[in-house]
């Protein structure tokens, strides 16, 4: 690991996780398991305190929902050990996708590449 990598984790989370967070996992953590997106959940050894280490930017729409419930204290048990019934019309969890290029553009939006020709509206001009 480089110095300036070295200095960006020890100062930033936004990038992955801080070196004082990457030491007190090493020495408090207790590995429960890891998501579809390669992030890794941990728990103290009493199981008061629950955190996850991210794969990648930090962003809290990229965790699953089964291990959002257990970081949240809703389930017990991690879906390592007890994974939760999906109905078969679920769709994959996606990360929020605001602020993106891949975000959500309705029909009609400027963001479109092809905007869709209204008829219903008729542009107002000053007489």
């Amino acid at each position: 690991m480089g110095l300036m990598t070295t200095l960006l984790r020890a100062v930033t989370w936004w990038h992955g996780s801080t070196l004082g967070m990457s030491l007190f996992t090493s020495r408090k953590g207790v590995r429960v398991g890891e998501d579809s997106q390669g992030n890794v959940f941990y728990q103290t050894r009493d199981g008061k305190r629950r955190w996850v280490m991210y794969n990648g930017e930090t962003e809290a729409s990229r965790v699953d929902p089964d291990w959002h419930g257990w970081l949240h204290h809703t389930f017990t048990e991690p879906p390592t050990e007890r994974p939760l019934a999906h109905k078969s019309w679920e769709q994959p969890h996606k990360e929020n996708l605001t602020g993106t290029a891949l975000a959500y553009a309705p029909a009609g939006s400027i963001r479109r590449a092809e905007p869709a020709e209204r008829r219903d509206y008729e542009a107002w001009s000053p007489e």
